[in-house]
């Protein structure tokens, strides 16, 4: 901020060298020089003119004074006589100055006697009318130019300045700093996208240290739970153990106890094990309507570019515009999910992205080329945790695929897996 300060500080001072410089070449007395020599010139002729009818008398005189219109830089010519010179009043009047205009008087000889000239003249000084035309000129272009950076300090900088601390506390932890909501047309939107996702991150937080808490609560219930059918079990199994139980009939009660108290626990390790599942991967969907141009314009920009720096040939086919069922952000992150996979896993030449319709629902077809799974894991490519064996050394957790069917089961669609020759494909259900 200091630097744009300094730039509009410089800004300023150019504004003044600039004008400074222009008045020192234009107003400078040097450069209107030739106006003097121009208003003498006008004298030095008129006075030409009066020497050659003075012989005539002093009518002839003033009657040319009096017509003496014509002229650049004389604006007036006042003849005063001999005898009119000894009236001190019309003498003083004669000689007295006017605001606006130069004087200049000049002797003048007739028949009648020596009288006086008086010329009235003003110097154009049209160095003056282009200095203030040009000065005009440069202070608006400086005047836009100095709005134009107080606008980008103001709409720009300051809001920048006041949020660019906000992406390092968010990933420090500190979630509850407030931004204040704004109109600004460049920031207002990433304003609100930073405070959606402190939202988030605080929701998720939250939610873990509830889910910790349920964890401990439920491991707690579940030790105290556990610990009558694992005493019943121990019991049993040592009764038989020391051959308490004479005859075959006691020996299959407790047989049976075992069995029904070891379904006890197996229901208990159920239930954690659906528990913690559902905290896992519980994933929320609202289900509205979105366009299919829309969504694949969208998938277009993010993996257009990236799959070009990857020298990735990625090609879209011709579709028809149909208004689909489901949330359009859940099914950008399913898109992902394999465009992701088609990247990592594939041989990084060919992705392909086709359509067509199945039973009134729009089926988008996703194909890459490269290394194939096996025919036995591909009944279990959608399971949670599980990772193929083409998967080598990258990294992954194998719930990608796991967490797309559970979107589009939502959704009320489907996803479905195969493979041919060239690599794999995975094909997106959506109704319409």
């Amino acid at each position: 901020m200091k630097k744009f300060n300094y730039l509009m500080l410089a800004v300023v001072v150019m504004y003044l060298c600039i004008s400074i410089g222009i008045f020192q070449v234009w107003i400078s007395p040097k450069n209107n020089k030739h106006n003097d020599l121009a208003y003498k010139v006008e004298i030095h002729q008129v006075m030409g003119e009066l020497e050659q009818i003075c012989a005539k008398g002093e009518e002839e005189v003033i009657r040319l004074a009096e017509n003496s219109n014509e002229y650049t830089y004389i604006k007036n010519i006042s003849y005063l006589s001999c005898e009119e010179a000894e009236e001190s009043a019309k003498l003083e009047a004669f000689f007295k100055s006017k605001n606006g205009v130069n004087t200049n008087v000049q002797p003048l000889v007739t028949n009648d006697g020596t009288g006086y000239v008086r010329f009235d003249y003003v110097i154009e000084q049209e160095n003056v009318k282009l200095f203030w035309f040009v000065e005009i000129a440069i202070f608006i272009a400086f005047s836009i130019l100095f709005a134009v950076l107080i606008y980008v300090r103001l709409q720009i900088l300051q809001p920048f300045h006041t949020i660019k601390e906000m992406p390092y506390e968010l990933s420090k932890g500190h979630l509850k700093g407030e931004l204040e909501e704004s109109k600004n047309r460049f920031f207002g939107r990433f304003i609100w996208g930073i405070s959606m996702l402190r939202d988030t991150l605080s929701d998720a937080k939250d939610k873990e240290l509830k889910l910790l808490k349920e964890k401990k609560l439920l491991l707690l219930s579940l030790s105290h739970d556990i610990k009558i059918p694992l005493s019943t079990i121990r019991l049993y199994a040592k009764a038989m153990k020391e051959e308490v139980y004479d005859t075959p009939q006691q020996l299959q009660y407790a047989a049976g106890q075992i069995e029904v108290h070891t379904r006890e626990i197996e229901n208990f390790v159920r239930e954690i094990m659906e528990a913690s599942s559902e905290d896992l991967f519980h994933i929320e969907v609202q289900n509205t309507e979105f366009y299919l141009q829309d969504y694949m314009e969208k998938i277009r920009q993010t993996y257009g570019v990236k799959t070009n720096v990857n020298l990735t040939e990625f090609m879209i086919e011709k579709y028809e515009n149909r208004l689909l069922k489901g949330d359009f952000d859940r099914a950008i992150e399913v898109m992902e999910n394999l465009l992701e996979n088609a990247m990592k896993y594939g041989d990084g030449k060919r992705i392909e992205i086709s359509f067509y319709e199945e039973d009134y629902c729009q089926v988008i077809r996703v194909f890459n080329t490269g290394e194939r799974i096996a025919d036995a894991e591909l009944v279990h490519i959608f399971d949670s945790f599980y990772r193929g064996s083409n998967v080598a050394d990258k990294a992954g957790n194998g719930l990608g695929l796991y967490i797309a069917r559970q979107i589009m089961h939502k959704m009320g669609g489907e996803i479905f897996a195969e493979k041919n020759e060239e690599g794999m494909a995975f094909s997106l259900v959506f109704q319409m």
